[in-house]
């Protein structure tokens, strides 16, 4: 069994609840709340975090995501599960993510384009960014 390191959302309180209050915000913006959870899932891939994945798994099951879409998520490039606008998220995702290694390319910004307004675009980097925010904290003190 894993031990948590630290209690770090009881050592550190208000930045914890200004992340949270943060994913509040991002619910009662105009993104799609089940894309939203789909870029959670696969950046908790990514970034090893089993806690999240956890969560956000159960968030789509709940929300209706089929198993196959959930099966393949990992494989979202060659799968026939994913529409044209969740492959724009998707791969928007990975280069956030992954940012020290893509420098997050024109060519998956401008994909985000024909499927997501701009404030639309904005809250999906958010996401992005506060999702990795939390993976970085749940991998690192063991949650």
């Amino acid at each position: 069994m894993i031990k948590q390191r630290l209690q770090y959302a009881e050592l550190s309180p208000a930045p914890y609840k200004a992340m949270v209050s943060a994913l509040g915000g991002l619910e009662k913006g105009p993104l799609d709340k089940a894309i939203i959870e789909l870029m959670f899932m696969r950046v908790s891939q990514i970034n090893g975090c089993a806690f999240c994945l956890d969560m956000h798994g159960k968030a789509l099951r709940a929300g209706g995501a089929s198993h196959a879409k959930l099966d393949t998520l990992a494989g979202w490039r060659v799968s026939h599960e994913f529409s044209e606008a969740e492959r724009a998220a998707l791969e928007w995702a990975e280069a956030v993510t992954l940012i020290a290694a893509t420098g997050a390319p024109d060519n998956a910004f401008d994909a985000l384009k024909a499927h997501f307004s701009d404030a639309e675009i904005s809250d999906l980097t958010f996401a992005i960014s506060i999702m990795n925010a939390f993976n970085r904290l749940a991998v690192s003190m063991r949650q």
